[in-house]
């Protein structure tokens, strides 16, 4: 096969046969077509698009260029929920633990931050002795024993296609494509072999996709790849233009996710985290309605079995919640923002603002490996509806280094608040 006809064949909005699909996927991850043959390919695919049945195929050929969990043979129903990422997104830590909870088993292959904040496993490292690698054997066992749950990094071996392809991506400006989005989300949530998926697309100023028209694209082109591959699948668009919850930072969303898994904490969080668990029980057969679903996954939440699951799952990968307790506020400084102006009521607070000034605190990585401070972060005082009077902290900044609390990060958050 010759790569090059592939590139003119898609340049020239042909449509690739599934075999030509597979065969390129399997000989650029054997190293015979090189990185600017496949960038060109990519930018093809970025300006012509593909065929929801090229995603699909794409998609598979990705995710069995490595290895893939087969579970086959557990009693229970296996699934997991994957969001595209926003400011304050804490939701996995709640979700998952109600979907064990409720009877599911949970093997949720979860990655690093690269942008404005941090990602799922950089916040549960902020957890003493957590330990994101779980070796496969390890993962397979878990997934037969209580809490059913486990949620750690992806390995070298899944869907080493998406790797490489990736890296290209990100730096040949051909990350925008919902094909190449579909695929990249779906090859390693296939992987790992859940056979329910619930997606959470976010859509507005702190997410990936800003229009609600691509957020819609999106959510629709990951829930026909699902399905065309045998997944039982949902999404649903949900806004990302203020943070959700009170908390942005790695540690600080672990203590809000407790809060909530404890029957406190914001009701934005709550909510939707409510909304996707419930999705995951129906779709599971777990529950004849929705109406019941909801009912089975507040039940579980409020009677505290899924801040068990939680507990239990962290621990078993050697986080210590006592460190945890006694060491979350250690070292940590913090630097009150306060409103300016007469008394009003929150109209609006800026996600994007939010997040970039947490960056500046050094919750999130601006180059791939950059150390984290996983205690930096801020805590929204106020939020949209709430009334905020002269001189009242609007929000609190928090980080390990004082010379991270600058003049410069307390303006940029005060910006974020508007009347």
């Amino acid at each position: 096969m010759i790569l090059k006809l592939l590139i003119e064949k898609k340049r020239d909005r042909g449509e690739l046969s599934a075999d030509e699909i597979r065969a390129l996927v399997s000989a650029y991850v054997a190293g015979e077509f090189s990185d600017a043959q496949m960038s060109a390919f990519a930018m093809a695919v970025c300006c012509r698009g593909m065929t929801p049945a090229e995603t699909a195929v794409l998609t598979d050929a990705m995710r069995t260029s490595g290895d893939c969990f087969d579970w086959s043979g557990l009693p229970r129903p296996v699934a997991d929920k994957h969001s595209t990422g926003g400011v304050g997104d804490k939701l996995s830590f709640i979700i998952q633990p109600i979907a064990a909870a409720a009877g599911m088993s949970v093997p949720s292959l979860s990655g690093r931050g690269l942008g404005l904040t941090g990602g799922t496993i950089d916040k549960l490292e902020s957890i003493p002795g957590f330990r994101a690698e779980v070796p496969a054997g390890e993962l397979r066992r878990r997934m037969q024993e209580p809490p059913y749950l486990c949620i750690c990094s992806q390995t070298p071996e899944i869907c080493p296609a998406d790797r490489k392809l990736y890296a290209l991506r990100d730096v040949t400006g051909t990350v925008a494509s919902i094909p190449l989005i579909t695929a990249s989300i779906l090859s390693k949530k296939l992987a790992e072999g859940a056979g329910v998926l619930v997606f959470d697309v976010k859509c507005g100023r702190g997410a990936f996709m800003r229009t609600r028209a691509d957020a819609d694209a999106l959510a629709a082109s990951l829930v026909d790849g699902a399905r065309r591959l045998g997944r039982k699948a949902a999404a649903t668009v949900t806004p990302m233009d203020v943070p959700l919850g009170r908390a942005v930072g790695n540690s600080l969303e672990i203590e809000e996710a407790l809060e909530v898994l404890s029957g406190r904490g914001p009701q934005d969080v709550r909510g939707l985290s409510l909304h996707f668990a419930a999705q995951m029980v129906e779709l599971s057969g777990l529950a004849p309605s929705p109406e019941a679903a909801r009912a089975k996954c507040e039940e579980l939440l409020d009677g505290g079995d899924a801040l068990r699951a939680f507990r239990a799952a962290v621990a078993a990968q050697g986080g210590d919640w006592d460190a945890f307790e006694r060491e979350k506020r250690a070292g940590v400084r913090t630097l009150e923002v306060a409103w300016d102006g007469p008394e009003a009521r929150v109209a609006d607070v800026d996600a994007e603002k939010i997040a970039r000034a947490a960056l500046m605190l050094g919750a999130g990585r601006s180059a791939p490996g950059e150390k984290l401070d996983l205690k930096a972060g801020i805590v929204l005082r106020k939020k949209p509806g709430e009334t905020v009077r002269p001189g009242e902290t609007a929000a609190e900044l928090h980080a390990t280094r004082a010379d991270r609390l600058t003049p410069e990060a307390a303006a940029l958050v005060r910006s974020a608040f508007s009347a």
